[in-house]
C-alpha cells in the first residue's frame, strides 16, 4: 500500500526513489517537497493554499500531528508539548500504511488560526491530530482530538493524566497511548466511509475493523470474508495475505475453526507469499509468531515477536505474545509486566481480556490465588464468552474453597467451549501446550489441582 501512496501524489512532490528509513521493516519510496516549494513554505511559515491545495489527493490514513499547545502558566514548558507532538509523529508513522507530515511542515502551524479543513487541503492529508499540556506542580495532562479534515468533525478525543517524576516514562507512555487508541480510530473511521465501488484497500479496512470487535465466529467469518474479498480484487496484495492469515489463526487460536487443519495450512501458504515479497513486514512477521505460538513452538515465535516490537515499540499485541512465549519458554517474571504495558499502551484493545487472562494465570500459577480471581473476572467481564476465563476462576474459586462458584464456573466453560476439553483432566491436558517442565509442574500444582477440587474427573 505504500507504493499506491506515491502514485496518487502531485508535481510539487519530488520522487526521492526507494530508502530504507530507519525503523521501518521494509523499503518505502520517499517523496519531498521540491525546492521550490519549500522556499515558499519558509517565506511564508504557513503552507500556500493556491499552490497544492487543489492538486493534492489526500492517501487513506493520511495524518497530520498539529504541535501541541502549552496551556501551562510556564512558557518554559512548551518544549515537553513539543516533544509529545514529535514522538507522535515519529510513532504513527511506524504504524502500518500510515502517510503522516513530517514534523518541519506540521510545526509551520505553530501558533497559526488556520480552519482544519484549509489545513487538510493544504497538506493532503484526510485527518489532522490536535492537542494540549497543562502541567501544574508535578501533576501533567494531556488532551489529544482526531478530526476529519473534510468534514472538520471530531472522530475522537482522549485525555491522560500522568505524574512528571519521570518524564521520559510518562512522555513514552502517552505518546504510546495515543498512538494505538488512534490506529484503532483511523481504521474505523476509514471503515465507515461511505464507498459505492469499494477496492481491496477499502475491504482491508472493514475486516481489520470486524476485528476489533470482541472474538465469535460471527465476527471471525466477517473478517475473513472482507479479507478473501481484498485478495480477489489484488491477488498480490501482502496486507490482504497478511490479515487474512492473521484472522485465520486467530480463529484456531480461539477454537472457534471447524476446519483448524484447512486454516493453518491457508495461514502457512499466505505468510510465505508475503514475506517473499516483503520479508520484513511487521503484520506478517507478527502473523508467524502467531502462527508459531498456535502451533506451540513458542521458542521460533519469541524472535518473530522480537522484530515487530523493535519496528514499532507500541505494538500492544506484540509485546504481550511476546512475554507470553517467554514465560512458557520458563522465564517466570516475564508474563505480567508485559501484559501490563500491553494494557497501558491499549487499555481500550478489543484483545484486553486475553491479556488480564494471562495475569491471572501467571498470578494462580504462583499460588497468589486472590490477585488471580481479581484479574480473571476482568476478563470475564471484557469478553463473558471466553471459556478460558471460566476455566480458570473454576480453579481459583476451587481453591479459595468457594466450591458453589467454582462449580458454576466450570459449567460455563463446558458450555461456551468448542471441544470437550474441559469434560476431563486428560483430555484438558492433552489440549494444549503447558510450556517447558518446571512451568508445567506450576500448572499441576495449582490450576489442574483447582480443577481437581471444582470436580472435574481424571478421565
Amino acid at each position: 500500500m505504500h507504493d499506491q501512496i506515491g502514485d496518487k501524489l502531485p508535481f510539487p512532490f519530488e520522487d526521492l526513489g526507494e530508502r530504507n528509513v530507519k525503523n521501518i521493516a521494509r523499503p518505502l519510496r520517499v517523496y519531498a517537497l521540491r525546492p521550490e516549494v519549500i522556499a515558499e513554505l519558509a517565506a511564508t511559515r504557513a503552507p500556500p493554499a493556491a499552490s497544492i491545495s487543489q492538486l493534492v489527493v489526500a492517501p487513506r490514513l493520511s495524518i497530520v500531528v498539529l504541535p501541541f499547545v502549552n496551556l501551562s502558566n510556564d512558557p518554559e514548558q512548551q518544549y515537553f508539548a513539543d516533544e509529545i507532538s514529535e514522538d507522535l509523529t515519529t510513532d504513527l508513522s511506524r504504524l502500518a500504511d500510515m502517510f503522516v507530515i513530517s514534523r518541519n511542515t506540521a510545526f509551520t502551524y505553530q501558533n497559526k488560526q488556520v480552519n482544519t479543513k484549509q489545513i487538510g487541503r493544504e497538506l493532503g492529508v484526510r485527518y489532522v491530530l490536535e492537542g494540549s499540556v497543562r502541567r501544574s506542580r508535578s501533576q501533567v495532562r494531556v488532551n489529544a482530538q482526531l478530526i476529519d479534515a473534510e468534514t472538520d468533525a471530531h472522530l475522537w478525543a482522549e485525555r491522560f493524566d500522568g505524574d512528571m517524576g519521570d518524564l521520559f516514562a510518562l512522555q513514552d507512555e502517552v505518546t504510546g497511548r495515543i498512538a494505538n487508541a488512534l490506529n484503532l480510530a483511523l481504521i474505523g473511521a476509514e471503515a465507515a466511509r461511505p464507498t459505492l465501488h469499494p477496492d481491496a484497500v477499502d475491504y482491508i479496512f472493514q475486516g481489520r475493523a470486524a476485528l476489533h470487535r470482541p472474538p465469535t465466529r460471527d465476527s471471525f467469518a466477517k473478517a475473513i470474508g472482507l479479507f478473501e474479498h481484498a485478495l480477489a480484487l489484488d491477488t498480490h496484495s501482502v496486507d490482504a495475505q497478511s490479515w487474512l492469515a492473521r484472522t485465520l489463526v486467530g480463529r484456531v487460536s480461539n477454537n472457534m475453526s471447524d476446519t483448524k487443519a484447512a486454516d493453518i495450512a491457508r495461514a502457512e501458504e499466505l505468510i510465505a507469499q508475503a514475506l517473499a515479497v516483503s520479508p520484513g513486514y511487521p503484520v506478517a512477521r507478527y502473523t508467524k509468531g502467531f502462527l508459531l505460538a498456535t502451533q506451540n513452538r513458542r521458542a521460533e515465535a519469541i524472535p518473530e515477536f522480537e522484530a515487530v516490537v523493535a519496528s514499532d515499540r507500541n505494538w500492544a499485541a506484540a509485546i504481550a505474545q511476546l512475554g507470553r512465549c517467554r514465560f512458557l519458554a520458563g522465564s517466570t517474571q516475564e508474563m505480567i509486566p508485559a501484559q501490563e504495558q500491553a494494557i497501558r499502551l491499549s487499555p481500550r484493545d478489543p484483545l484486553i481480556y486475553g491479556w488480564c487472562y494471562w495475569i491471572g494465570q501467571a498470578h494462580l500459577l504462583q499460588s497468589r490465588t486472590d490477585e488471580a480471581i481479581v484479574w480473571l473476572e476482568k476478563a470475564r467481564s471484557a469478553n463473558p464468552a471466553f471459556p478460558g476465563a471460566r476455566g480458570w476462576l473454576a480453579s481459583a474459586y476451587a481453591l479459595k474453597g468457594e466450591s458453589e462458584r467454582a462449580t458454576a464456573e466450570l459449567g460455563e466453560a463446558r458450555r461456551l467451549n468448542a471441544d470437550d476439553r474441559y469434560s476431563n483432566i486428560t483430555r484438558l491436558q492433552a489440549a494444549a501446550y503447558w510450556g517447558v517442565p518446571k512451568i508445567r509442574a506450576l500448572y499441576e500444582t495449582t490450576y489442574f489441582a483447582g480443577l481437581r477440587k471444582a470436580g472435574m474427573s481424571e478421565e
